[in-house]
């Protein structure tokens, strides 16, 4: 797998994992972010009926997506998809993302979901297992610009890798990721997952030295 490829996934937290191949780009053009409209030209085009799903962004709050906290699995072939979200507090709700092929791991993700004045902002940075840096500049960024229901809408303000990702959750257990690549040269690119949370694991109750209290 190549690193585009991987970072096409990662840079999405694998929001889906269609195998389309990406042109030849340097890592870091392959994660900088992606070109899109503003919410408010966004709003000048859409129909009158849908104007306030990108206005109500604006006032969109972290408890909103509290349903992902948790863990998280998905799965492409050989690859894992692995995300575990933790609960928002103090203005942000970070986790943690990994993609793995086999007994390898192909890149960590670290992100956070930060609310602010003007909105909800998704923050990411990429990682060898080693916790070498991909990027070597600041972090990865997408706005939120829609939501509406059970679909959550972000879009990067700076260039086409990706555009947009897009959550949706279709059950209490179960929400699909989906996201718009756009490179520089040749055609879009559309990466999809369905994610299904996972069981919290918990330490045995009878083992470890802190499982019995001393006697005096």
């Amino acid at each position: 797998m190549r690193v585009k490829e991987i970072l096409g996934i990662a840079l999405v937290l694998g929001f889906g994992l269609v195998p389309l191949s990406l042109p030849a780009r340097s890592p870091q053009a392959s994660h900088a972010q992606a070109a899109s409209a503003s919410p408010e030209s966004d709003s000048a085009n859409k129909a009158p009926g849908q104007a306030s799903a990108t206005s109500n962004s604006l006032t969109a709050q972290l408890s909103e997506l509290s349903w992902l906290e948790g863990r998280w699995r998905g799965e492409w072939g050989p690859r894992v998809a692995e995300q575990v979200w933790l609960s928002p507090k103090a203005g942000a709700m970070e986790g943690v993302f990994r993609l793995l092929e086999v007994d390898k791991t192909l890149v960590i993700e670290f992100f956070t979901l930060v609310q602010k004045q003007q909105g909800i902002a998704f923050y990411f940075r990429h990682f060898t297992p080693t916790l070498v840096p991909w990027e070597k500049s600041d972090a990865a960024v997408l706005n939120l610009v829609s939501f509406e229901d059970n679909k959550f809408i972000f879009e990067n303000p700076v260039n086409g890798m990706p555009k947009s990702a897009t959550l949706t959750r279709i059950g209490p257990d179960e929400y699909v990721s989906r996201s718009e690549l756009v490179p520089e040269t040749g055609e879009p690119q559309i990466i999809e997952i369905t994610y299904k949370r996972q069981p919290v694991s918990t330490l045995p109750t009878n083992g470890g030295s802190g499982a019995h209290q001393k006697k005096p």
